[in-house]
């Protein structure tokens, strides 16, 4: 919905503010603008020393509680936006054969000016063997865009081989709790001035300091408790 469109480009600029504050830098790689102005998909990368062992837990549902700007009766939505956090994979990590793919160009949407609405830059690349699809619109050329869609291709695929060895782990084990990305993770509870990540219990009542970029102390908590590299 509308409101969750907002969220996630909220989602976004909180991350971004983030990456500035720890001297990393970011880049869209592709976009899928709303009317009112949010993403119903937004793909970024961050590139920084320590970026990724950071903000790999971050992954998850993040639910939100407030007035929606497009409510005019003043009345409280709950929606979630989905944070998945890819590692950038080597080309060694992936052997991808050129016959499991299907290359598709096409003009590019939202914004971007004259050129990139008017000829045909964007690419999509469909991965036949597990239904993957990434799209790249960002770059000027369809070289640049097919380069950096095949590396989101591989960083997609090094998710899913690592999904399937933690899965594979688990049972093994024997143990019940479910691998997914649809756990949720945090809420931002506006109206009670309140974040709170639901693995650790860490919450502050700094709503708008979250949403400006200041995530630092969910990071540090959760690597306090649950270990990381």
């Amino acid at each position: 919905g509308d409101e969750a469109a907002l969220f996630a480009a909220d989602l976004y600029k909180m991350y971004v503010r983030y990456a500035e504050a720890q001297g990393w830098k970011t880049e869209v790689m592709n976009t899928n603008y709303t009317d009112v102005g949010g993403y119903k998909e937004i793909t970024f990368m961050i590139n920084g020393k320590g970026a990724y062992s950071k903000l790999k837990f971050e992954g998850g549902v993040h639910r939100v509680q407030r007035v929606p700007a497009t409510e005019a009766s003043g009345r409280i939505h709950t929606s979630a936006a989905t944070v998945a956090v890819l590692p950038e994979a080597e080309e060694v990590e992936i052997e991808i054969n050129p016959a499991d793919l299907i290359f598709e160009s096409c003009k590019s949407s939202g914004s971007g000016g004259q050129h990139i609405n008017k000829t045909e830059s964007a690419v999509r690349i469909t991965h036949l063997p597990t239904g993957i699809i990434v799209q790249c619109q960002n770059e000027r050329s369809q070289i640049q865009n097919r380069e950096v869609a095949m590396r989101m291709l591989m960083s997609k695929l090094v998710e899913r081989r690592e999904a399937e060895k933690m899965a594979e782990a688990q049972e093994i084990k024997g143990e019940i709790k479910k691998i997914e990305w649809g756990s949720q993770i945090r809420s931002y509870v506006f109206d009670d001035r309140r974040v709170k990540d639901h693995r650790t219990n860490y919450q502050t009542s700094d709503v708008g300091g979250v949403m400006d970029g200041k995530i630092d102390a969910f990071i540090k908590a959760y690597l306090m408790e649950f270990g990381g590299e």
